[in-house]
């Protein structure tokens, strides 16, 4: 028997569950989860432009070193909620960082599933466009 796999935010070819799409309802509970929320040098351009920041200013503001040393993340709440988690919902949201949007389709956490209102919709079964049902 294999492990359920959750996924790595790293990684945006991944799909956790065959035949699934979650459609986020902006509940905001993974913001709320501890951990690493990576930013890429290309995200953090884009946030910083639409927080009409100085990337500089940006970075030295609402970033940290990741956990593992290899990059960026963007800092937690003392709560331990994301930074940019405001008034129930994301200050970001229009260039939220891809990890933040690949959730829970390409990763999630053990339990998510009982904290996260995504709606499952399921999504058809096609090979070269056409779809594969009699």
């Amino acid at each position: 028997m294999n492990p359920i796999s959750h996924g790595s935010p790293g990684n945006d070819l991944t799909v956790l569950e065959s035949g699934v799409h979650y459609v986020c309802q902006r509940c905001n509970a993974c913001c709320q989860w501890p951990g690493d929320v990576r930013v890429s040098d290309h995200e953090i351009t884009q946030i910083a432009d639409f927080l009409g920041m100085a990337e500089s200013d940006f970075i030295s503001r609402y970033t940290r070193l990741r956990t593992n040393r290899t990059g960026l993340s963007l800092v937690e709440k003392e709560n331990h909620e994301c930074v940019m988690l405001e008034n129930g919902g994301c200050r970001i949201h229009p260039v939220k960082p891809s990890q933040c949007a690949g959730f829970p389709n390409k990763w999630n956490f053990p339990g998510w599933r009982g904290i996260c209102r995504a709606i499952p919709v399921p999504v058809p079964n096609t090979l070269g466009g056409k779809n594969s049902s009699p």
